[in-house]
This record gives structure tokens, C-alpha cells and sequence, in this order.
């Protein structure tokens, strides 16, 4: 059991993933951890249950994407002493064409004994297909909807 504060997990969890998607982030989640990801495109699978799958989505993330820096941090506790708000800036690029993102991301996650028990996070999915030239199919998506 860590006696990590819930913020201080946080901080750690953007800082690897500025330097990532790398695998060892997975290891600041507990086993069973829950990950929502609502704005995903369609026929992505969500919500995403446990420490060894989201792993293995790390491992598949580092094919496409690099991130570079995390900006724009504000962390904000809650009435909930397990439960931060983290709201900040992810900058990277897409491999497979050099181009360069900045999606802006709230995370609501609920750290327990210095792990992250369950998260949510909420981003522009406009800024995913602009980034990675999906923005077609995202509207193919919502016309046929």
C-alpha cells in the first residue's frame, strides 16, 4: 500500500505520459482498474477493465503515437479525498506522417493506496480525427447515425 496522495499519483501518471505511451505507466493501476474513454470513435471497445489490457493498449499506442510533453496542468482535489480532476494539454505526433497533435484532456480519476482504481477521460474527438485523418470516417459516423 503506498501513502501516495491521490494528486501526487496524478503528477506522476502525466509525467510518463509525456515520455510516452510507454508500458510502465500501467503499473500506477490497480489490477482491476476501469478506463473510460466516452468520446472514443465508434467501434472502439470501451470501457477498458484492468492493469494488463490497458498494458497491451500502451505496447499498441507507441506504434502510432509519440507524446512529447504534457502542459497545462491543473489538478484540483474534491470533496472525494480519493477522487482529482486533472485537466491539461497532451502534445505528440502521429508516426506514420510526422504530423502534430495537442489534444486538451480532463481526466476524473479515483486513486486508492497510491494506485488508480478507475478514470475517465474526456477529450475532443474532433482533434483525434483532425490528427490522425479520420475526420471522413468520423463524419460518415454521425451522418449515419
Amino acid at each position: 500500500m503506498s501513502t501516495a496522495a491521490p494528486c501526487e499519483v496524478i503528477e506522476r501518471l502525466l509525467a510518463l505520459y509525456a515520455k510516452g505511451p510507454v508500458p510502465e505507466t500501467a503499473d500506477l493501476f490497480t489490477e482491476d482498474a476501469v478506463f473510460e474513454l466516452p468520446f472514443l470513435p465508434p467501434g472502439v471497445p470501451h470501457p477498458e477493465v484492468g492493469r494488463e489490457p490497458f498494458r497491451h493498449h500502451l505496447r499498441e499506442g507507441a506504434q502510432i503515437q509519440r507524446f512529447d510533453s504534457v502542459e497545462g496542468v491543473h489538478i484540483h482535489e474534491t470533496a472525494d479525498p480519493e477522487v482529482v480532476i486533472a485537466e491539461y494539454q497532451l502534445h505528440g505526433t502521429v508516426l506514420s506522417t510526422g504530423k502534430r497533435f495537442a489534444f486538451s484532456i480532463i481526466m476524473v480519476a479515483r486513486v486508492r493506496d497510491g494506485l488508480i482504481a478507475w478514470c475517465r477521460s474526456y477529450s475532443n474527438p474532433l482533434d483525434g480525427a483532425i490528427a490522425f485523418d479520420g475526420v471522413k470516417d468520423l463524419l460518415a459516423e454521425l451522418t449515419t447515425v
